[in-house]
């Protein structure tokens, strides 16, 4: 799990895209070049950050220590290079506390998405990956507490997508596809496509970069949920990917702490490595995470 590639995407505000970019240049001992009005930082291994401008950010900065409203500048999105855990893990959650030091932070409109790499992913393994997620929208949302400002650019699984390709099973990347499209009148290949903005998007898949994108992460340069939000995609991933099969059945619920709780060491948050991220998504869920009929005091 924890040596598959994944890349991931950071916005955020409260410093503007220079700053940011000497941040990351700084840390990582690299060289920071403008393009436009974007920039790029090179590693001494070559490896390219990008600094980027998003246009769905409310742009603010602090003035006297309150949030104001800033220009463009302030838009912020970082975008990684290919990454790994085991390798890069401890440097992605130094540089974060870096530039929430440098006066960095997020807000409702900031949010985070990670890629991961879909060189092994087979036709039932993006069905899997689409029931994991359909199956377990309403606890995700409610753990992750996505803000109501991205849920256009993050929506809960739809119903009938899902039904079509437990009904069809797709046995081809055609057919997984023609389902993913089912609907939309814009072409395919059009960057922006209307279908990207779901929790789980394919839309990067077929006519992107060849990755799986997760969406439904708010905006945070807190390490520890980075790291949280990280791991979980991981074990996700593994899941749809080693899974025989994965069911879109959403389960009886009377006690969500618990379920995450019992779900999440089902796809491997075992042993202490996973003690502070299983502690995250379960803080804020109902219930107990210890007993199934036994409410929390």
């Amino acid at each position: 799990m924890l040596r598959r590639n994944f890349g991931i995407e950071i916005e955020h505000t409260g410093i503007t895209r220079e700053k940011t970019a000497r941040t990351i240049a700084t840390h990582l001992e690299g060289i920071m070049q403008k393009q436009g009005r974007n920039y790029k930082v090179v590693e001494p291994s070559g490896r390219i950050w990008e600094v980027v401008y998003d246009g769905s950010i409310k742009c603010q900065r602090k003035i006297n220590g309150q949030k104001a409203s800033a220009g463009s500048e302030y838009s912020v999105e970082i975008v990684s290079p290919i990454l790994t855990y085991e390798r890069d893990i401890k440097s992605l959650q130094e540089m974060v506390r870096k530039i929430r030091k440098a006066g960095g932070f997020t807000n409702k409109t900031t949010g985070i998405h990670i890629h991961l790499d879909g060189e092994e992913h087979t036709p039932r393994s993006l069905r899997n990956f689409l029931n994991i997620i359909y199956s377990r929208n309403d606890l995700l949302y409610t753990s992750l507490e996505i803000e109501r400002e991205r849920l256009r650019y993050c929506k809960k699984m739809d119903k009938s997508l899902v039904q079509k390709m437990n009904k069809k099973k797709p046995t081809t990347f055609k057919g997984i596809e023609d389902i993913w499209y089912e609907g939309y009148y814009q072409s395919r290949d059009r960057h922006y496509h209307d279908s990207r903005y779901h929790f789980l998007n394919l839309h990067s898949f077929f006519n992107g970069v060849g990755t799986v994108e997760l969406r439904g992460f708010n905006g945070t340069l807190h390490a520890g949920k980075i790291r949280t939000y990280i791991l979980l995609s991981l074990a996700m991933n593994r899941q749809a990917l080693t899974q025989k099969s994965a069911s879109s059945k959403k389960p009886q619920i009377e006690n969500p702490k618990f379920a995450m709780r019992t779900w999440l060491n089902r796809i491997g948050f075992i042993g202490e490595e996973f003690k502070n991220p299983r502690e995250h998504l379960c803080k804020h869920l109902e219930g107990s995470a210890a007993w199934r009929f036994r409410e929390s005091a």
